[in-house]
């Protein structure tokens, strides 16, 4: 096999990687002991923290197959590398080796899922054992394992053998482990490096103060880190092993541990529920779950049995189970079952199908144990500013080599100083000086009602310029109100009803159908269900009865949930149904039994029941959900001809839609049939009957939030799973699509009968009036003024809108379209929850940074795949969202931007600061080093920890600005304005220091300092008795005390405050540096200090800090120095940058953001970016923009076939697919 080979495991996933086989060389491995032993184990320090490296500088190529250790590398943007260990496995010891033990645990389960089960598992062990048929070889990666495939010639997941035991272990590291990883954390090694430094240099006071600093800062990160892993493990632990029975052959059961549970076992769920240990699919019964744990959603979920396939209904048999598409026949691990359905001596069963980490909730645990790097440019510069100031640490360790064997300093001391250059450019206080503005913004953002479980994506947010918003429930109420409803009779639509609570209309069958389509329950005696089946019932004051458990026990058969009329409602002289009824004695009772239950389908779009009327033979089927999907079940000649007209007038006015239809069913269908009988069997030639017009208020809060984020620049996108219309409607009212604007709905058809795949261009008409409760006047919003280019005209007035169905078709067979669409796609109807996550994909692909805002219940996936993901669930449920708020309003979408940019600039501010402060003190010490002298110890002292630390965590507490604006802030350090602020501050320190060490020499009373000069006494000042002070000092080995030291020590400790005030900008990101008190509080008492001590000496002080006596005459003058650099770092700062630079050159990175504040919503200024990146390639230097969008946008001004024209189509190309990937399978 050749030794080169690489394969791909997990194909096709969020977890994709490529592999690499290696086996250990002991030549290779001898070298590495030599280097490790030369370098006094800094090498294996290096290798611990490079995989690569490690495995590479040890092991040999080999072929997979054979290999002792694999190396990993993520498909992903991030490549990073991880290796694992090749482990062997015994079939022998194994106690699942015997196909025979595990097919005995399986009975009484439907034949596809358990009939074959024991030939399958003989299968799987010739499968992974041809070669070694005593031991299997396999690697564990993020716990789980992954085994060799002899078929496939590579590892993959296994799914009938050797599942291992059935639990979730979220393993608390023990304390010494954790601080083991803590300390050799490079920035922790690089700390003590310095301080074995600093101490042979005898500076043991600063060194002191740096092992304080970091002994809290790792017993701080300890204490975090483990109380998030107790918080987890107490989280997964809670309900993990817990006793439960299961069947046996011959109709046994066994209580056994759930740990114990493995795929194939038929598990008994008990009659008072239970919380499941285990990913299971019903098999017999019904299950009322609460799924809040992993959805957000806190309404009961009905789960029915899976469809027995032995009763072939049109192929069914041949239909695969799988958890996501049988998602409403399966019970996942962690929900919570609290009511059970069952048949009298018949349990309600379910076979376990996933067990550990492969559950639904372990894949969750997974995620967060886990997690993906967070990518922004941000941290990448910052890793590249870091570089570039060990580059400028090696100049000056080099300089200090060179400058020191030319003035024959010994050896020891040449070491020591050229190291300890580094230790001052790299400074070690940078990660937490970070880190303190993202903690004061999580600070900010609890008080307003904001959890964050991410505090890193707090920056990210400060670049969001997208906002795709959930419509039910975020930019709408949560309840639907009943506004009406539309029979039909004779196939005709008769008037609007308001009132559907009345005696004329108790037994018509469109009150029936609206008793019985439900999947409502009584919990705990109160009615709960679905939102919107709960507004139907109760609109019709119908009241609903379930068998208790002794009435079930009582019958051969499930006692049916039953509902009725209140007695008011019914006509006293009236018989309830046929004249031939059994229970003729009890003629004003009216009962309906609800017989079998097809619960409600996002993929089919709709619901159904079977019933029967007391008394009725005959039973009937009613059947509720989508007005087309029903449309297209029910018999052609029961629909009105009006009915696409009707439907139109309704959902353009922003109404939600739903259709009922009924049909009597043939009376040979027995009970026991219909429990059996496939919904398609009963779904088909429906009488249609009429539609319910159920109205979604906006909330009040909804258009001005809209209208801040427009202004912002902010683009906005509705992603929904209501009806396109309904959804194009609520968009028009609360501002998203302007009245003005033309919507172009995208309708994408997939292949079919040997034809491609194509997309019909529909135009909507953007000429219909908004419905009455639109929130927004359209007179209030700014509109854009008429051009005289067509391409102008179409470029900024157009949005698309398309279903989740077209969505997927343009995915798959348009893949040139998707970016186009995404410049300007705005609704999104009928999206499925893994269609919400691709459309974020495919806005980040184009360089947007996506904030998405949902409710939590079925946006999951998309608000851990956002940059910025809020739910506005208050349960914690969405362990995946980032931010969480407290108040379900999309108010917080503006609120966690502002606070993001706040932060985000609170990073550029600090960061810029401790690189300016890196920089000062690197080129004091060096031009000290040139007179062979250094900073004192209580300098060093001084100024890290009373001017630094306090003004790094003090400038860091600066609030969020007031108010969204356009212009945003930039997104890495690599960008003009942010290089330019810290290089002219560079230059203005270095030379304003430059002119103070070097002036010092050029003074009258100067000399090469000694212990018995008297500078002060030559200019007869008053502050010449001192002079005897100094003159007492004890011997200063470090040529510490002299001019040169005392002069750079004061300019360059006001240097400090000077950028720190300079960099602490406000307006319009952060309130201004006035309001931060504590900042300013610390800066005027280090100014008022420092200059006491520079113009006033006091001698304790002086002594401590090892500062020489200079003339008053000198100390006026520094301070004149002090004076002029302050006025031009200001200056430079605010005027020629703020003023200059942000407008003329910084303009061009917010491609015209900023001179389209007031103008435009998000769509237009869109476009407008558009036309500035066009006019700034062809007039001003020919710049191309960096964001995918922006140049797209440019591209698309000159492009002549677009938008569509209205009325077409566009057909895709033939594409001839590659074969050769292989099929991944895991196992945990």
């Amino acid at each position: 096999m050749d030794k080169e080979e690489r394969k791909t495991i997990n194909q096709g996933q969020e977890d994709e990687m490529e592999i690499y086989g290696y086996n250990l060389c002991r030549w290779k491995l001898a070298i590495v002991s030599l280097g490790v032993v030369c370098t006094g184990g800094f090498l294996l320090l290096l290798l611990y923290w490079m995989p690569e490296w490690r495995v590479k500088a040890t092991c040999i190529r080999a072929a997979i197959k054979d290999c002792e250790v694999v190396l990993l590398r993520t498909t992903d943007e991030f490549r990073m590398w991880f290796c694992a260990k090749i482990r062997l496995l015994s079939l022998k010891t194994h106690p699942f080796s015997s196909p025979k033990s595990m097919a005995n645990k399986v009975s009484n389960g439907h034949a596809v899922l358990t009939e074959n089960l024991a030939e399958e598992n003989r299968h799987e062990i010739s499968k992974y054992s041809q070669t070694q048929s005593e031991q299997i070889r396999y690697f564990t990666h993020h716990s789980v394992k992954y085994f060799w495939n002899d078929t496939l010639h590579n590892f993959d997941f296994l799914k009938k053998l050797l599942y291992g035991i059935n639990e979730i272990s979220v393993k608390v590291p023990s304390v010494f482990k954790l601080l083991i990883k803590e300390v050799l954390n490079p920035f922790y090694i690089f700390q003590l490096f310095s301080v074995i430094l600093w101490c042979t240099d005898e500076y043991y006071y600063y060194a002191l103060a740096i092992v304080i600093m970091s002994v809290v800062s790792i017993l701080s990160s300890l204490y975090s880190i483990k109380k998030q892993y107790i918080m987890l493990h107490d989280m997964v632990a809670a309900h993990s092993t817990v006793r439960v029975s299961v069947c046996r052959v011959n109709e046994e059961r066994e209580e056994i541990f759930s740990t114990d549970l493995v795929p194939g076992d038929v598990m008994v769920i008990p009659l008072n529920g239970t919380i499941m240990p285990c990913d299971a699919v019903l098999i017999n019964g019904t299950c009322i779950v609460n799924e809040s744990m992993l959805t957000g959603e806190s309404v009961p979920v009905t789960k029915t049995n899976l469809p027995n396939p032995s009763v072939d209904v049109k192929g069914m048999g041949d239909e695969l189970y799988s958890p996501e598409i049988h998602k409403r026949h399966t019970l996942f691990c962690g929900t919570t079952v609290i009511q059970t359905r069952f048949y009298t001596g018949e349990l309600v069963k379910a076979i376990v199908v996933r067990t550990g980490f492969s559950t639904s909730k372990g894949q969750l645990v997974r995620s967060i144990l886990y997690p993906k790097p967070t990518d922004f440019k941000l941290y990448r510069d910052a890793y590249l500013f870091l570089l570039c100031l060990v580059a400028v640490a090696a100049i000056g360790f080099i300089y200090t080599i060179i400058n020191s064997i030319l003035n024959e300093v010994e050896i020891g001391v040449i070491i020591i100083e050229s190291l300890d250059i580094i230790t001052i450019t790299v400074p070690p206080a940078l990660p937490a000086a970070m880190t303190a503005g993202i903690v004061y913004a999580q600070r900010r953002l609890k008080k307003i009602g904001i959890f964050c479980i991410s505090p890193q994506r707090i920056n990210i947010c400060g670049q969001l310029n997208l906002v795709c918003f959930d419509k039910t429930g975020t930019l709408t109420e949560d309840g639907l109100d009943l506004w009406g409803i539309q029979r039909v009779e004779n196939t005709r639509f008769l008037l609007p009803e308001e009132n559907v609570c009345n005696e004329m209309l108790v037994k018509s069958q469109f009150v029936a159908c609206m008793a019985t389509c439900h999947s409502l329950t009584k919990i705990e005696g109160v009615l709960s269900g679905d939102p919107l089946d709960l507004k139907m019932f109760e609109a019709i004051g119908w009241i609903l009865e379930e068998a208790t458990e002794e009435e079930t026990a009582l019958h051969n058969r499930i006692m049916p949930t039953v509902v009725r009329p209140p007695k008011q409602l019914l006509p006293e002289s009236t018989p309830a149904g046929d004249q031939e009824m059994e229970l003729f004695e009890l003629p004003a009772i009216y009962e309906i039994g609800i017989v079998r239950q097809f619960p409600f389908s996002s993929a089919l779009q709709r619901m159904s029941v079977v019933a029967r009327v007391l008394g009725d033979k005959k039973m009937d089927a009613y059947m509720k959900g989508a007005p087309e999907v029903i449309a297209s079940l029910c018999k052609p000649e029961t629909i009105p001809v009006d009915f696409e007209n009707v439907l139109e007038d309704y959902t353009k006015q922003g109404f939600r839609v739903i259709a009922l239809a009924h049909r009597k069913l043939e009376s040979k269908l027995t009970w026991h049939k219909v429990q059996n009988i496939s919904r398609d069997a009963i779904e088909n030639n429906m009488d249609f009957m009429g539609l319910i017009i159920m109205q979604n208020k906006l909330k009040r809060e909804t258009p001005a939030v809209l209208e801040d984020l427009h202004k912002a620049n902010i683009r906005t996108v509705m992603v929904t799973g209501d009806n396109m219309l309904t959804a194009v409607s609520v968009a028009r009212d609360c501002g998203m699509i302007l009245p003005q604007d033309k919507v172009i709905i995208a309708e994408a058809l997939p292949p079919k009968d040997g034809k491609v795949a194509k997309i019909n261009w529909h135009y909507a008409d953007t000429l219909t009036q908004c419905s009455n409760s639109s929130a927004i006047d359209s007179e209030a919003i700014p509109i854009k003024s008429v051009h005289d280019s067509l391409e102008d005209l179409q470029v900024s007035r157009y949005h698309f809108a398309m279903n989740g169905k077209s969505f997927s078709v343009i995915l798959e067979h348009f893949q040139d379209l998707v970016p186009k669409l995404m410049l300007h796609g705005t609704v999104f109807a009928r999206m499925a929850p893994d269609q919400k996550t691709q459309l974020v994909e495919a806005l980040q692909n184009v360089d947007y940074f996506v904030g998405m805002c949902g409710d939590g219940a079925n946006d999951c996936g998309a608000l851990k795949r956002a940059h910025g993901g809020i739910s506005l669930s208050e349960l914690e449920a969405s362990v995946a969202s980032p931010f969480t708020s407290k108040t379900p309003s999309i108010s917080c979408v503006p609120n966690l931007i502002r606070e993001g940019r706040a932060a985000l600039m609170t990073s550029f501010c600090v960061f810029k600061f401790m690189a300016l402060y890196s920089i000062i003190q690197y080129f004091s010490v060096t031009l000290l080093y040139s007179v062979l002298s250094n900073l004192g110890d209580f300098q060093f002292l001084f100024i890290d920890l009373a001017i630094i630390l306090v003004v790094v965590f003090t400038m860091s507490l600066n609030p969020a600005w007031k108010e969204l604006v356009a212009q945003r802030p930039p997104s890495g350090l690599i960008s003009g304005a942010l290089l330019f602020s810290v290089l002219s501050q560079i230059i203005i320190s270095i030379g304003f220091q430059s002119l103070g060490f070097f002036w010092v020499k050029q003074q009258p009373w100067y000399e090469i300092w000694h212990p018995h000069s008297d500078a002060c006494n030559t200019t007869g000042s008053l502050y010449g008795n001192f002079s005897h002070l100094y003159n007492e000092t004890e011997d200063d080995p470090h040529n510490i005390q002299n001019y040169e030291n005392t002069t750079v020590f004061f300019i360059s400790s006001f240097q400090y405050l000077i950028v720190a005030i300079a960099f602490s900008k406000g307006k319009p990101f952060r309130q201004p540096c006035y309001k931060n008190y504590l900042f300013v509080l610390s800066v005027i008492i280090l100014y008022v200090f420092i200059l006491f001590i520079m113009l006033h000496p006091v001698a304790p002080i002086d002594q401590a800090l090892q500062i020489v006596c200079v003339p008053y005459q000198w100390r006026i003058t520094m301070l004149i120095i002090v004076l002029v650099n302050a006025l031009v770092s200001i200056m430079v700062e605010n005027f020629c940058l703020d003023m200059v630079l942000w407008k003329v050159v910084f303009n061009r990175d917010r491609q015209g953001e900023y001179r389209f504040t007031t103008t435009q919503p998000a769509q237009e200024s869109v476009d407008y970016w558009g036309k500035c990146c066009l006019s700034c390639a062809l007039d001003c230097r020919k710049k191309i923009p960096k964001a995918k969008y922006m140049y797209l946008a440019q591209e698309l001004l000159v492009d002549p076939e677009w938008p569509p024209k209205p009325q077409t189509t566009t057909e895709a190309k033939a594409l001839v697919k590659e074969n050769g990937s292989c099929q991944i399978i895991t196992i945990t």
